[in-house]
């Protein structure tokens, strides 16, 4: 398995960014897919952000995230997204996504990740 983020930058507070995590040798839409989306800034935990299950199709968020962060598929590219929106300087942090095996606790279960990619809100 390989996941691949990018679409990360600098964005002035309030505006947007669509991060994308291309996957390999892992189907993001197959039955048993379960993916996420992390940040870790600078000195503090890594925590979980967006998260999306195939079966029953469920997405789940962060209270920090709701309302304006969306994680999407797209089943022709074999790729996740994270739109997000209305960004906060306090978004700014590097940004992960990872496959694993749901255990029924979102944000755990996590076996593969990607490099990360850097956003930085101002």
């Amino acid at each position: 398995v390989q996941l691949v983020e990018s679409g990360g930058g600098s964005v002035q507070a309030g505006g947007s960014l669509r991060l994308s995590c291309a996957a390999s040798g892992y189907t993001v839409t197959a039955t048993s897919a379960y993916i996420a989306w992390f940040r870790q800034a600078p000195g503090k935990e890594r925590e979980g952000v967006a998260a999306i299950r195939s079966l029953p199709s469920y997405t789940y968020y962060a209270d920090s995230v709701e309302d304006r962060f969306t994680i999407l598929r797209d089943t022709t590219k074999n790729t996740v997204y994270l739109q997000m929106n209305s960004l906060k300087p306090e978004d700014t942090a590097m940004y992960y996504c990872a496959t694993g095996t749901w255990g029924g606790i979102w944000f755990r279960g996590q076996n593969y990740w990607g490099q990360g990619t850097q956003v930085t809100v101002s």
